[in-house]
């Protein structure tokens, strides 16, 4: 059987999920020309592992260690972010 970390993802514990979380956030930042301060990315960062592992859980896709779950949080952080200025700009 696999290591699970934190909330269940392969490989990735507590402050690995924090560091995740901050890169996620920080590049959804960029790729929306969104600017944030560090703890507003790693909110967004962290809402968008969980956007995006829905999202990857949903569509069938294996999610697994650093890289995976960074890619995963990236993508669903850019979702989280395009949502939100869909929301707030009307």
């Amino acid at each position: 059987m696999e290591p699970h970390g934190l909330l269940g993802m392969p490989g990735v514990g507590f402050f690995s999920m924090l560091f995740i979380g901050i890169i996620a956030g920080y590049v959804a930042e960029k790729v929306t020309a969104s600017d944030h301060g560090l703890f507003t990315n790693l909110l967004v960062g962290i809402a968008g592992a969980f956007v995006g592992g829905t999202l990857a859980t949903t569509l069938g896709v294996h999610v697994y260690g650093f890289l995976g779950s960074l890619i995963t949080a990236s993508v669903g952080a850019i979702i989280v972010l395009w949502i939100w200025r869909r929301v707030t700009s009307g």
